[in-house]
């Protein structure tokens, strides 16, 4: 915590200890104090980051990763927007995979023209293997860094809840030892798990609002242990599961907001994107939201707004091995890259 806060803090601590009617007050305003502190103090944006091209645009950023060197995968849906039936439309002409280098946001490197129908979650593991999701398609893909398509899962353009099949899957998280869950997703509010050889192992999830049922998950990612930890979008709240899908948590809070993706540093914290409500008309909120794997909030970013350190609406975040935050805002069509301005 920097000097300004540990003074207020103070401050409000030896104000506590006066009995008058404004005890209650001040206690007020210290909590808020805190909070403010913390929101504004320990993240900044780091301005000029990536470098666009001139003549280029990104479309709607959906999915983010960050590979063992740092670069930045970027998965967009250039001149398309979200559609109910993608398929009449085709694929989209422009390469929806970017690639940037971290360090300077230099764009290094691009690749999926002609190939995607509605691009929305990207994972990179630990081999650098990059995993995307098209809602489109109804397919979840693994790819060499390069492009160069390694497996498929599910039926293009067939949607469908059995073993085979997917219905507008939404994010990957892949293990240590090459296995991985799916959340699947817009229609099916279920997880499924995956061998590493790519076998169907076993599922959880119906639509609901109950321990272990989902409406729309959006986001997963696992920590060390293996829980698995699923934003689970409308029902605005984080369920957390044993690897076989077992309920432990759920977390629901206001400065957590509503879950859109979900990552975990290598600080052992919870990185949260958190999308809105999606309004008819503005005004509306989007941050965002870093917990402890204990689901308490210690810090947030940002507001609703389309300027640096404002999100149109944060949909995934990406974490360097360096421990730079990347967040994809989707209706904003852009990146932005947050560095803490403290030591963690």
């Amino acid at each position: 915590m920097n000097r300004r806060c540990t003074t207020i803090l103070i401050d409000a601590l030896l104000s506590s200890f006066i009995t008058t009617p404004m005890t209650f007050l001040r206690l007020f305003l210290f909590a808020f104090s805190a909070a403010a502190c913390a929101r504004g103090a320990d993240l900044q944006v780091v301005h000029g980051w990536p470098q666009v091209p001139a003549g280029e645009i990104l479309g709607q950023v959906a999915g983010m990763g960050c590979d063992s060197r740092g670069d930045v995968f970027v998965f967009h849906r250039g001149s398309r927007r979200w559609l109910a039936d993608p398929a009449k439309a085709g694929p989209i002409a422009e390469a929806a995979v970017w690639v940037f280098e971290g360090r300077t946001g230099r764009l290094v490197d691009k690749w999926g023209t002609n190939t995607f129908l509605l691009p929305h979650g990207l994972f990179v593991d630990h081999r650098d293997h990059v995993w995307l999701t098209d809602v489109g398609r109804h397919q979840v893909f693994e790819y060499n860094r390069d492009g160069t398509l390694r497996r498929a899962w599910g039926v293009s353009g067939v949607g469908g809840n059995d073993e085979a099949h997917f219905n507008k899957p939404t994010d990957v998280a892949v293990l240590a030892d090459g296995s991985f869950y799916v959340s699947d997703g817009y229609e099916n509010s279920r997880v499924v798990k995956f061998s590493a050889e790519g076998k169907f192992q076993f599922q959880w999830g119906t639509q609901g609002t109950g321990p272990g049922q989902f409406v729309v998950p959006h986001g997963i990612t696992v920590d060390q242990s293996g829980r698995v930890y699923v934003a689970d979008r409308q029902n605005d709240r984080i369920q957390v599961f044993t690897a076989e899908g077992r309920f432990l948590a759920q977390w629901k809070d206001p400065a957590m907001g509503r879950p859109y993706g979900v990552r975990i540093g290598k600080d052992g914290r919870l990185y949260v994107a958190d999308g809105g409500e999606q309004p008819s008309a503005p005004p509306n909120r989007s941050g965002l939201a870093v917990l402890t794997l204990e689901g308490k909030v210690v810090a947030t970013f940002g507001r609703w707004g389309n300027y640096d350190g404002q999100f149109m609406m944060a949909h995934d975040i990406a974490l360097s091995p360096g421990g730079d935050i990347y967040v994809g805002d989707i209706n904003g069509r852009r990146i932005q890259k947050l560095q803490w301005t403290n030591t963690r």
